[in-house]
């Protein structure tokens, strides 16, 4: 697959020596400031870069310009030379002309954080739809930072001789062909998208239940999926450990099948271009019959999180109804509190006391398996929830659809009657409906 190649000097440098700064303004934040910091800090691990300082700044307005005040400029430039920084990682979003005036002024790489995630989901990405997803994304936020990028592009000159005019000048040229790039990615990714849906279609027709754990980054997710279906998923204690989506067959209580997903964990001020380019991968979340949000509860900002993680799966059109709220349908969303291991004894205790008021909730360890039963047997029940008895006629030569009777409700009689069977079955209305339209199609 051809790609576009940044310039050498546009690049995150692995092992390379960094700061990390941020502007906070009174009021306006959601999460501890400290711990807003360490999570910079450890974004910037998760690719490898040495933060040796990290500091936050309040700032009263934000200047169009460099973000920070002038003062701020000054002791950012002080603290990256005490250090001998090579790398300032600012953990905001900057608008070009501040990423360049920050640059001038200290004279050292400036990134962001959405560039900062662009560069670790670069990494991590694994399959082809994966990579073609992020180069998405770190296009449409390279398209307004043309200064230095881009320089592998040939400069243009047109017209005649020496009196001709500039023709297309670099920039535009390079506009130019990131546009083209980008046209052709989304033709791609439409096909994967059109592949993923017939896949999609073909499950809800085999059909099981489809389960996905959403989460914090680092929430522990894949280490969940990994108790609940044996598998080997890359589980670390990292941000962003995982990237490309992961489906496996489950058996639960009242259920000898279902599909548990495991998706990209967000983050706080999530990219908006990533969010655009892995819609398609998320597009399982939204067809998912029940939302298993994956919060780490003994973060100190926990609550921060799960505002986060709402935030984007209401961008995504996700109701964010809880099982204990919702009443129409599907996706239900309950809450798997992890790392209960984490806890001291006390806290512990008040957690789960606050646990067991909810009927949304469930405290455990995906590390040492605690609570991992009482999961598996609210996920039974809610997915075999509303169960009554229906009548249904079956052509005598239809023994798949005897099985899949058998494998998803409790079968109570079955009687011949000429080329039928009339089976009496113990379905929930979930069932039924996927039933009906695999008898349909």
């Amino acid at each position: 697959m051809a790609t576009f190649n940044r310039d050498s000097s546009d690049e995150v440098t692995r092992g390379a020596r960094a700061i990390v700064v941020r502007a906070e303004t009174q009021g306006a934040e959601r999460r501890d400031s400290d711990a807003r910091l360490e999570e910079a800090k450890g974004l910037a691990l998760a690719i490898g870069i040495d933060v040796c300082a990290a500091q936050a700044f309040r700032v009263r307005d934000r200047k169009p310009a460099t973000l920070f005040g002038s003062g701020q400029v000054d002791g950012i430039t002080a603290l990256a030379q005490a250090k001998q920084a090579e790398l300032i990682i600012v953990d905001n979003a900057l608008s070009p002309v501040q990423q360049s005036n920050l640059e001038k002024a200290t004279s050292v790489k400036v990134i962001d954080r959405t560039g900062l995630i662009l560069e670790i989901f670069g990494e991590r990405a694994a399959t082809n739809e994966g990579r073609l997803q992020v180069e998405l994304a770190h296009l449409d936020y390279q398209a307004g930072r043309l200064v230095r990028s881009w320089t592998h592009l040939e400069r243009q000159r047109g017209g005649f001789g020496f009196l001709g005019g500039p023709g297309e000048t670099q920039i535009e040229a390079d506009r130019r062909m990131i546009r083209d790039r980008m046209a052709k990615i989304r033709r791609e990714l439409d096909q994967v998208t059109r592949t993923r849906g017939l896949h999609r279609a073909r499950r809800q027709r085999a059909p099981w239940p489809v389960i996905a754990l959403v989460g914090y980054t680092n929430a522990g997710k894949s280490t969940l999926f990994n108790r609940l279906t044996g598998a080997d998923v890359m589980a670390q204690d990292l941000l962003f450990a995982t990237l490309d989506p992961t489906m496996r067959q489950i058996a639960l209580p009242g259920l000898d099948k279902a599909i548990l997903s495991d998706t990209v964990g967000f983050v706080s001020d999530l990219p908006t271009q990533l969010i655009a380019a892995f819609r398609a991968t998320l597009e399982e979340v939204l067809s998912a019959d029940l939302i298993i949000h994956v919060r780490d509860i003994a973060h100190p900002d926990t609550e921060a999180q799960r505002e986060d993680v709402m935030d984007v799966l209401r961008e995504l059109g996700v109701t964010g109804e809880s099982a204990e709220e919702a009443s129409d349908g599907p996706p239900l969303i309950i809450e798997a509190w992890n790392k209960l291991d984490l806890l001291d004894q006390e806290t512990a205790a008040a957690t789960r006391e606050i646990a067991e008021r909810r009927n949304d909730v469930v405290i455990l360890s995906a590390l040492t398996g605690e609570g991992i039963d009482t999961l598996q047997r609210t996920i039974g029940n809610l997915m075999t929830a509303g169960a009554a008895v229906h009548v249904l006629r079956v052509p005598s030569a239809d023994g798949a659809a005897l099985a899949w009777l058998h494998e998803h409700g409790e079968v109570l009689s079955i009687r011949p009657e000429a080329d039928e069977m009339i089976i009496e079955v113990r379905l929930s209305d979930s069932a039924l409906a996927r039933f009906l339209k695999r008898n349909r199609t």
